[in-house]
């Protein structure tokens, strides 16, 4: 307990750090423009992860849902879920949202108990609402810029705000201080079956992105960065930066036409 302790102390010193260095000149900003200034160390990464992705977690995932039925790959994302719930509910709170967090501790004891362990959703059933959120959210709350877009490594995309978030989500989960767990970062292995799942049942629009893309960590970014400022948009008009003027328009400065991976209505399936 004590070292889980230390470990979320040391992820939340990271913030200050990553949010001092990484910070977009407000210019750029206000134009919504993409702050990448790490951008070749990005690509490297990016090049490692599309390589695991296709001799590894791409073949593995493909057959982990031919294999298991429907039913029983939805269980395990289930489960996986269910053991994030508290740690989402932690969340809630430090947004000073104590409804959400409620919400959130009330469908994972439903879940937990009626749910077999969470592996069913009886509380979907009773319409209580599944929590969304997660620590990057709750810098965002507390006033922290976006950050420099980075790619880590096994994750995929993010942004230094978030890349403290997933850090500090790892540690501060309050099922990692129960003096009793069936397994030491059971919650780390139900997640790695969960992106399993996900990754095989959406092979074909994941094969698009990053093997039928000219670009594909331009196409990745993109996406992660646009679908990212929506989920934070909510009552922020700030958060809408870029999402509804032309999101090609301007990349690192760059004029769309100079860069043809970003092209709308490009055919990811060309040569």
């Amino acid at each position: 307990m004590t070292s889980q302790f230390i470990k979320s102390l040391c992820a939340l010193a990271l913030v200050a750090a990553l949010s001092a260095c990484a910070q977009q000149p407000p210019e750029q900003a206000s134009r919504g423009e993409i702050h990448d200034p790490y951008e070749n160390t990005n690509r490297s990464i990016h090049a490692f992860n599309r390589g695991v992705d296709r001799y590894f977690f791409r073949p593995a995932s493909k057959s982990y849902v031919r294999i298991f039925p429907d039913p029983v790959v939805t269980a395990f994302s289930n489960f996986a879920r269910n053991l994030s719930t508290p740690g989402q509910a932690v969340d809630y709170l430090l947004q000073g949202k104590p409804r959400e967090s409620g919400s959130a501790l009330l469908r994972f004891t439903v879940n937990t108990i009626w749910g077999i362990g969470g592996l069913f959703d009886p509380a979907s059933e009773m319409e209580i609402a599944r929590p969304d959120t997660d620590f990057g959210e709750t810098l965002h709350t507390w006033g922290f810029g976006e950050g420099a877009y980075v790619e880590l490594p096994l994750y995929g995309p993010s942004t230094t705000r978030d890349a403290v978030g997933v850090v500090v989500n790892l540690f501060t989960n309050p099922i990692d201080f129960a003096p009793t767990r069936p397994a030491d970062n059971l919650g780390l292995y139900a997640e790695v079956v969960r992106r399993m799942g996900d990754r095989g049942r959406y092979s074909d629009t994941v094969d698009s992105i990053l093997y039928g893309s000219a670009d594909s960590y331009a196409q990745s970014r993109l996406i992660y960065l646009q679908n990212r400022r929506f989920e934070l948009a909510s009552g922020d008009d700030d958060a809408y930066l870029g999402l509804y003027t032309d999101p090609y328009a301007a990349v690192n400065g760059e004029d769309a036409a100079s860069d043809p991976y970003l092209d709308p209505y490009e055919d990811p399936y060309a040569e």
